[in-house]
């Protein structure tokens, strides 16, 4: 640990030679720094027995509020001082960069754009099996429980405000024949909306032309009936700049499921070389098991001065 990081608690008088070194310590600065950048001389601590750190102003851009620490020491009875170490230290109103924050902490919605690529964890919750062969999570799901109450209060709540249309009326027989709506989208309205769909997340867009696969393969796409679900989907990825849209099943961006799946974190393999147990060594030849006995001198030596 360095001598500008380990000060004591207890106040101790500087030495007086290294105190006086201050160009010595503005060298060392200026050696480590650019040039023009090592500003006047603040103070100088002492850090120890004939070690003191002196700290320079920082004029470096950027650096706000940091100070060059340079520490010098002089061995006991010498009257040369030497260069411990020289660091860019920051004072108490120094400009530091904000805390560290994990890239899936930091990632917000609409924030990735072409050719950009989201890891997906394998044991992602948003995500199952393709081959299970049924669209309701399986039982043992951490949602299904919270996913089923969600359903039967939107159930419920939707339940509540339809309006019963009055028997005998155009409406009621019309909801009874399955032709509640009394106009329908027709075929070139229909092929309108799916050229529009398409311009806007379709195949020849750029975030489309970087993806590393289309929707088609992707576990996040939500497929609609019809025949638009020919064609089109439903982007349920709330990192991607579709969700919630509908895209062209040859549309893709980054946050396709199966772009860059997160691996498992191995399990380490076991040591080669087992270092937490102990080696029996034996101190003395145990009686009768050579063939030529030990003299009583050489018998002395091995006792080690044990008694």
């Amino acid at each position: 640990m360095s001598a500008a990081t380990t000060r004591s608690r207890t106040p101790r008088t500087p030495d007086r030679l290294c105190v006086e070194a201050v160009e010595l310590a503005r060298a060392a600065a200026e050696e480590a720094a650019f040039p023009g950048v090592v500003g006047a001389h603040v103070s100088a601590v002492a850090e120890g027995d004939r070690v003191v750190t002196h700290f320079f102003e920082s004029k470096e851009p950027g650096y706000r509020g940091w100070r060059w620490a340079v520490t010098v020491a002089r061995a006991s009875r010498a009257k040369n001082v030497t260069l411990d170490e020289t660091v860019l230290l920051p004072g108490d109103d120094a400009l530091l960069a904000p805390e560290w924050v994990p890239w899936s902490e930091r990632l917000r919605p609409g924030d990735m754009g072409p050719g950009d690529l989201l890891p997906t964890e394998a044991d992602d919750l948003r995500l199952e099996p393709g081959w299970s062969g049924e669209d309701a999570p399986p039982p043992n799901s951490v949602v299904s429980t919270e996913m089923a109450e969600l359903v039967e209060a939107e159930d419920a709540d939707v339940t509540d405000r339809v309006t019963v249309p009055v028997r005998g009326s155009i409406t009621a027989v019309a909801e009874e024949l399955g032709m509640r709506r009394a106009r329908v989208l027709s075929r070139y309205g229909l092929h309108s909306a799916a050229d529009r769909w398409d311009e806007s997340f379709g195949a020849k867009t750029p975030m489309a032309q970087a993806a590393p696969a289309s929707c088609v393969s992707c576990g996040f796409l939500v497929a609609v009936g019809g025949s638009l679900g020919q064609a089109f989907g439903v982007c349920a990825n709330e990192f991607s700049p579709a969700d919630g849209r509908l895209v062209s099943l040859s549309y893709g961006c980054g946050g396709h499921s199966e772009a860059a799946v997160m691996p498992a974190p191995l399990r380490p393999a076991p040591p080669v070389l087992d270092s937490m147990a102990s080696d029996e060594f034996v101190l003395r030849p145990a009686a009768g098991a050579g063939s030529v006995p030990l003299p009583d001198a050489q018998a002395a030596d091995l006792d080690l001065g044990h008694s």
